[in-house]
């Protein structure tokens, strides 16, 4: 089980301008292509900048200096790697300041731009979808739990996890597991466990102890 990379998010043969491209050009292709910036590339296809509409609007703002991409970049770009996970290129995003970033191999070429809105479809991801990683990744693979043992249900990304797992101390990595899987906005745990080894409990393993706020199982 693993994040979704930028790799298997980003949109790749960006849109891309020159350091000469005039002002009235770059402005053209943001609002043709409907994006928020553009990386500005030298002529073996590198990252040297990018050109945002601040970056647009601080220009026309200023009438100052030649309106080419050179002149009104933010540069150095701030680029992301294919491998990344995507947790990795939102903190890049959120700690830069960015809502996009071009995505470079390892000779620094751009391959590809990742944005905001590219991770926000992490959290439009099917229902059905982050179900069957649960049930397939998280519980069988990672846990070695019986899929028959939890019942998963999702609804809207909040995931509901219902059942007994064999011992208490499973309860909580479960749940972590589970709120790390993409999409997931809320884990319910309504887990109960059949064997309390974190308190050295050495109980049968059928004796299903209370959680807390639960009523005590009768006495056999």
């Amino acid at each position: 089980m693993r994040h979704r990379r930028v790799a298997d998010l980003m949109t790749p043969n960006a849109v891309t301008v020159q350091r000469g491209t005039l002002f009235r050009e770059i402005a053209r292709l943001l609002d043709e292509y409907d994006i928020t910036a553009v990386p500005v590339v030298d002529d073996d296809g590198r990252p040297v900048g990018v050109v945002s509409e601040a970056d647009l609007l601080r220009r026309q703002l200023s009438k100052a200096g030649a309106a080419t991409a050179e002149a009104i970049m933010t540069s150095p770009a701030v680029v992301a790697r294919p491998e990344w996970s995507v947790v990795e290129a939102a903190r890049t995003m959120e700690q830069r300041k960015v809502k996009r970033l071009p995505v470079v191999d390892e000779g620094e070429r751009l391959i590809g731009v990742i944005s905001r809105s590219d991770l926000v479809q992490l959290f439009l991801r099917r229902d059905r979808a982050i179900q069957e990683e649960i049930l397939e990744e998280v519980l069988t693979r990672t846990l070695g739990v019986s899929p028959s043992a939890v019942t998963v249900d999702v609804a809207d990304g909040t995931v509901t996890l219902t059942g007994t797992l064999e011992r208490r101390s499973l309860l909580p990595i479960a749940v972590r597991l589970c709120e790390n899987v993409d999409g997931v906005i809320e884990v319910v745990d309504r887990l109960t466990y059949a064997r309390d080894d974190a308190a050295g409990d050495g109980g049968a393993p059928d004796a299903t102890p209370a959680r807390p706020g639960q009523p005590a199982p009768e006495p056999g």
